[in-house]
């Protein structure tokens, strides 16, 4: 996507979106477009005031006050840039939470019992029910409009942390082997190696998403998260897990690309 779309589609989306980061004050929650749009921008790398005041196309007063603001609620931080000492530059200091898009309540309420009637009452064992429990907390907080994946992603991590001195092997396609076996026995669907360069990974009955309604865009954020961490641990390096396919966009399995 070229850099110039990126940002409109960004701007688009954080006209109707709140974010929610935990910073070392508490929860704060953000609902000024334009803050939202400079989080958005800050959220996934450093940028300069410059570069803020350039892609927002605000005054540079405006800007100043709002990235004011962010930095005493403890969401942002700045610095000054090592190679320019006339010149600051702007990082997250909190953790970001989730988004939360307001929804009209039309038939959640009515969707949410079906969904229960059609998948609750039908496991034969506890695995299975405490599950379902977790398909029924997603949909619930989808149907609120409530995004959570930065949470799960975290999440994610940590348990790839935990579990990979488990399945660690110093081949790739036996670590692969092993993350398959780790993934069937709990439980989590079928994992298989689609390609090694760059590693993509498919995933089959995945528990995370293949019951969420299709909502137009991918929903594994936790299975990212453990993927990130098992590889970005094998490879000696950070890692990038990108989701190309999920069920909650409407494909037939889910894939994951690794790089």
């Amino acid at each position: 996507m070229e850099y110039s779309k990126k940002i409109k589609n960004i701007k688009n989306e954080d006209e109707t979106h709140i974010l929610v980061f935990s910073t070392s004050k508490g929860l704060n929650v953000i609902q000024s477009p334009t803050k939202s749009f400079i989080l958005s921008l800050i959220l996934n790398e450093e940028i300069s005031f410059d570069e803020i005041v350039k892609i927002t196309e605000k005054s540079k007063s405006t800007i100043s006050v709002h990235l004011r603001d962010l930095v005493d609620e403890g969401i942002i931080d700045s610095r000054i840039d090592s190679e320019d000492k006339r010149k600051k530059i702007f990082y997250l200091n909190s953790r970001y939470v989730g988004r939360f898009i307001p929804q009209k309540w039309g038939q959640r309420e009515e969707n949410s019992v079906e969904f229960l009637t059609d998948h609750m009452m039908n496991q034969g064992n506890p695995h299975e029910f405490f599950q379902m429990m977790f398909h029924i907390f997603r949909v619930e907080l989808i149907q609120e409009g409530i995004n959570i994946d930065p949470l799960l992603n975290r999440t994610g991590i940590k348990i790839g942390e935990t579990i990979y001195h488990q399945l660690k092997d110093d081949q790739t396609d036996k670590l692969i082997h092993n993350l398959s076996n780790f993934w069937k026995n709990n439980g989590l669907g079928q994992i298989e190696l689609e390609n090694m360069d760059p590693l993509t990974i498919r995933a089959y009955d995945c528990f995370e998403c293949e019951l969420l309604p299709k909502i137009g865009e991918s929903a594994c954020a936790l299975d990212s998260g453990i993927l990130e961490a098992v590889f970005s641990i094998h490879l000696a390096k950070k890692v990038n897990v990108t989701e190309t396919k999920c069920y909650s966009r409407g494909d037939e399995y889910c894939c994951f690309e690794i790089i």
